[in-house]
């Protein structure tokens, strides 16, 4: 997406390589900006108090000072610069230190020509939303449903999304299972200019490879057995708003290449049809595993990691912002007891500091579980630490196991109930993710499923 300020809006080029600044100061002048370089900081800082930019494009690595510097300065020059930043494999971290003190973007090389206009009009479209309003930071307080907390680490969250949601720039949320990723992501997309669209998601690791491929993509009737009408995809379903794919590490490699058309040319092609349709549609998307690392493995697209991670955003661990925990059980206990019509509870100093003490391997969804369980199972109005059963730190280290010198407490358990007890332990470890618990107990995850309808156990367990 393209947006500009004006018809010639003034861009500031920053590189060290005169190469760089050549090619790339020729597409941006071909795409109908106003295009002005610079080799160096200081030269780019001379340029923006004579002649200020909409938007800046710079380099991190550059002799003398250096990218982030160069965003310090001048940003305190011009509160309402647009900065995009270019960055090696390597500088990744900078990147991110860079979004957080102004930056709106980075690019990491190598990049192509529409990855860079993207960047630029996301960073623009936000420009041009301030104009109109006459002020950089937004009318109305963001809306963060279902969020809870002030901790630093979340608060650098909120801060990112209130920068990147107006933007129609795609988002990677990385974090942990159990963190609230989707949570975030509708947070983008009701603080975002498709807030009256549609928001639809859908977790890529629930799904076959065939299914997922029709959901995403929809189908035409009679192209695989089954497919008794034409069936619009999720992709279409959400034009003109917001597309959220969990769990992406987990898609296959021949819908992996699908999902790169519709990000490179705003198009899907369903199931058996030849004719592509055009889509209108944000795309965020989630994951907890190192998409990095399945890259090197050849597990994901070098191609489609790049195009999906023009915004990276990393949700904290809970363990990250335990000063939260407090805030978030007494959200959970209102939460939980509304429906269910019981006495008020609450948590007495003792368990909190159990609470606050324990480090949350399944994050708030654990925690939410955890309240839950009391709640139902605790008979008096105050909650201590004696009813609270954590997973001994011993058994979130490694493997997960029976330890030898738990023998005296199972008594004369069936087989069955013991390895009942065992996958409710290392599902609740893991924030009832099924695949991640099928690897720690070393069964295939069809395994782990007709283990979960024969012993009956459901996520409320």
């Amino acid at each position: 997406m393209l947006a500009a300020v004006t018809t010639a809006t003034h861009l500031l080029l920053v590189d060290d390589e005169p190469g760089i600044r050549e090619m790339y100061g020729r597409l941006l002048a071909r795409a109908g900006y106003r295009v002005t370089v610079a080799e160096d900081a200081e030269r780019a800082l001379q340029i923006l108090r004579s002649d200020p930019a909409a938007l800046m494009i710079t380099d991190i690595r550059m002799p003398g000072m250096d990218g982030l510097e160069l965003v310090r300065r001048a940003r305190q020059i011009d509160a309402r610069l647009k900065v995009v930043i270019i960055t090696a494999h390597a500088d990744t971290d900078s990147a991110i230190e860079a979004l957080t003190l102004g930056a709106h973007g980075y690019l990491r090389k190598p990049f192509g020509k529409q990855q860079l206009l993207d960047a630029l009009g996301g960073a623009l479209t936000i420009q041009v939303a301030e104009i109109i309003t006459g002020k950089a930071e937004p009318e109305t307080p963001c809306d963060f449903t279902g969020i809870v907390g002030q901790s630093e680490p979340l608060e650098r969250v909120f801060r990112m999304v209130r920068r990147v949601a107006p933007s129609d720039a795609t988002i990677l949320l990385n974090g942990e299972s159990g963190t609230g990723k989707e949570l975030f992501a509708r947070a983008i997309h009701a603080n975002s200019q498709r807030s009256n669209g549609r928001f639809v998601s859908i977790n890529c690791g629930a799904l076959p490879e065939a299914l997922l491929e029709s959901e995403l993509f929809g189908h035409v009737r009679g192209s695989f057995t089954g497919a008794v009408r034409d069936k619009e995809g999720l992709l279409l379903y959400a034009s003109g708003g917001t597309f959220f794919m969990d769990e992406i590490g987990d898609m296959a490699a021949s819908t992996q290449v699908k999902l790169l058309r519709v990000l490179e040319e705003r198009e899907v092609v369903p199931v058996g049809e030849t004719k592509p349709q055009k889509v209108d549609v944000r795309v965020l998307v989630a994951t907890n595993v190192d998409l990095e690392e399945r890259v090197k493995e050849g597990r994901f697209r070098a191609d489609l990691f790049y195009r999906i991670n023009v915004i990276p955003i990393r949700i904290p661990a809970l363990r990250e912002r335990k000063e939260d925990i407090p805030i978030l059980v007494a959200h959970l206990l209102q939460k939980h007891l509304r429906p269910s019509g019981q006495p008020a509870k609450s948590f007495n100093a003792a368990a909190m500091e159990k609470l606050t003490s324990y480090n949350w391997p399944g994050n708030v969804r654990e925690l939410e579980n955890l309240v839950q369980r009391c709640l139902m199972l605790c008979d008096g109005p105050v909650i201590g630490p004696s009813d609270i059963h954590l997973e001994p730190e011993a058994r979130r280290e490694g493997p997960a196991r029976l330890s030898a010198d738990s023998s005296g407490e199972l008594g004369d358990l069936t087989l069955d109930e013991l390895e009942r007890r065992h996958i409710l332990r290392v599902l609740e470890r893991t924030g009832w993710h099924r695949k991640k618990t099928a690897a720690i107990l070393g069964i295939d995850p069809s395994t782990l499923y007709r283990k979960l309808e024969r012993f009956g156990i459901t996520s409320t367990d």
